[in-house]
């Protein structure tokens, strides 16, 4: 009987007429898992409150900034000059200043973490600005153990300096070239401008990539992965059923994180909405994938959950351009850095909201998400094959 329904065409017919793409059959599969996505309170959390919470935070509580850095300003001079030299520095907006007569004083609030430096306004002062003999006007020690901080400080003193130099009409030995620097795209450099872009990859990758390993590595878990795979849908079917809702999740919060952006954080969108939407939508192709194909491969929440922390999460966060400049970072690790998807998606982001519609960056980045998501998918659908055969 068996090698009569293998050799008769009748037989095998109706067979793979079950296994046709059937939209009608899809409908009912995008239901099923809607539904589910709605009724899972951890869905709705990592997919909408998580996304907020992380964005706050980007917007407030991380910042490359630096403003209001503490310094100490020791007056040793009694003269007039050095008095108003030391009222501009307690002037500007970008110094916290701590007076002190004596350096020993500041200087253990350098060591104890209370000051980031302090600057020293020496005894002869007046001398020193009478003759013009190039010797430094100033002493500036900063806490090297902040590099970044450091250079703040002492290019902070050097622009007071100048700017109280100015005041008084005197030329500075450099008087003869001037710089007068106008930034691009971010003429305040905030970095809440750059930063907050880039969160919204951050959140992306997270519903696309840990919820949907997550969410299938559950069922494959539960086993009512195999009861779907049993059914006359296609694997096509049942992958595409499984990843529309969360391909619709991803575009809402999008949505969502974007609003947040323009309206309470003050980021510009200076693109358009509709190419925002394209590269989310180009974006969720290869983070959908490595979810769906992590998920296939571990059969296991916990084991998902640890693969898409460190290979889906952790390069968006440390190798996108996001936080840390590519062209800093090594040679093999620029290398690694072509093959994460965030890479594109951080930079389409940053020029859509501070840039415009600047489609000769955006091609290649659609291009390179476009290739490795289809990759992704390719062996995700291969494991699930595997994984049903099995």
């Amino acid at each position: 009987m068996s090698s009569a329904v293998r050799t008769n065409p009748s037989v095998r017919a109706p067979v793979a007429a079950i296994r046709r793409f059937d939209p009608a059959r899809l409908r009912a599969l995008v239901l099923k898992e809607s539904l589910q996505a709605i009724r899972d309170p951890s869905t709705l959390l990592i997919a909408f409150v998580l996304p907020t919470v992380l964005l706050f935070l980007f917007a407030y509580a991380v910042s490359l900034d630096v403003s209001k850095v503490r310094i100490g300003v020791v007056l040793e001079s009694p003269s007039a000059s050095a008095q108003a030299l030391a009222a501009t520095f307690a002037g500007t907006r970008y110094l916290d200043v701590t007076f002190a007569h004596d350096r020993r004083e500041v200087s253990e609030q350098v060591v104890s973490g209370r000051l980031r430096g302090f600057v020293v306004i020496p005894q002869d002062f007046e001398r020193r600005l009478a003759e013009r003999s190039g010797q430094p006007l100033l002493q500036v020690i900063a806490d090297g153990s902040q590099p970044n901080t450091a250079n703040c400080v002492a290019n902070y003193a050097q622009g007071v300096v100048q700017t109280w130099r100015a005041g008084l009409g005197a030329e500075t030995p450099s008087a003869a070239v001037v710089l007068n620097p106008r930034y691009w795209f971010n003429a305040e450099l905030e970095s809440r401008r750059a930063l907050v872009p880039g969160a919204i990859a951050i959140v992306m990758t997270i519903i696309g990539t840990m919820l949907t390993a997550l969410v299938v590595a559950r069922e494959w878990e539960r086993g009512t992965m195999e009861a779907v795979l049993s059914t006359p849908a296609s694997v096509v079917e049942i992958l595409i059923g499984k990843l529309l809702p969360y391909f619709a999740l991803g575009m809402l919060s999008t949505l969502g994180a974007a609003a947040l952006a323009v309206f309470v954080f003050d980021v510009p969108l200076r693109g358009s909405l509709a190419a925002l939407l394209l590269l989310s939508a180009v974006f969720m192709v290869p983070a959908l994938g490595q979810g769906l194909l992590i998920s296939s491969v571990t059969r296991n929440q916990f084991l998902a959950a640890q693969i898409a922390l460190f290979s889906g999460f952790l390069p968006a966060f440390m190798l996108s351009g996001f936080l840390y400049e590519i062209d800093a970072m090594p040679a093999p690790i620029r290398a690694i850095t072509w093959l994460i998807p965030a890479r594109y998606f951080v930079s389409s982001l940053k020029t859509v909201f501070l840039a415009g519609d600047v489609w000769a960056a955006f091609v290649p980045n659609l291009l390179a998400m476009g290739v490795i998501g289809a990759l992704l998918f390719l062996l995700a659908k291969r494991a699930t094959r595997k994984n049903l055969e099995a």
